[in-house]
């Protein structure tokens, strides 16, 4: 991407306030969305599930959602940790990685090894940044 500036506006994928100017059209730098353009409100947005992370006190419910902002507005949590990109198959994977600190359900004790694999989760980018960016890739390829 060019050099980073604000752009005219928030973009309207994501709500980014940045972007560069390529080929005379401004891109957003967080979802990559062009600014401008209109999801087509008639159709439905793209499946994209995410294997989430949520803080509670010292505890970390690992679980999925292809509406993350539905679901996390249910549940009582400290801070979204982390997404990564993955359905149910990735979640029962992290279910078994981090079955030694089960605390019950879907609910993990937040040790180092759990701590060591949010940080890799995170080194990718802030979640909701990640899920636009996600969004934005699915929509570009439906059009």
């Amino acid at each position: 991407m060019d050099a980073i500036d604000a752009l005219p506006g928030p973009c309207l994928l994501c709500g980014g306030a940045t972007g560069a100017l390529i080929d005379r059209a401004w891109v957003c730098a967080v979802c990559g969305w062009r600014y401008g353009d209109v999801p087509d409100a008639d159709l439905p947005l793209p499946r994209i599930d995410v294997v989430y992370y949520l803080r509670f006190d010292r505890r970390v419910k690992i679980g999925t959602s292809r509406r993350p902002r539905q679901r996390l507005a249910r549940i009582r949590h400290d801070e979204l940790l982390g997404f990564e990109r993955g359905d149910r198959t990735v979640e029962q994977r992290r279910h078994v990685e981090f079955s030694a600190l089960r605390e019950g359900g879907e609910w993990f004790t937040l040790t180092s090894p759990l701590q060591e694999h949010i940080a890799t989760v995170r080194a990718a980018g802030e979640p909701w940044h990640l899920y636009a960016r996600w969004l934005s890739q699915a929509l570009q390829h439906t059009e």
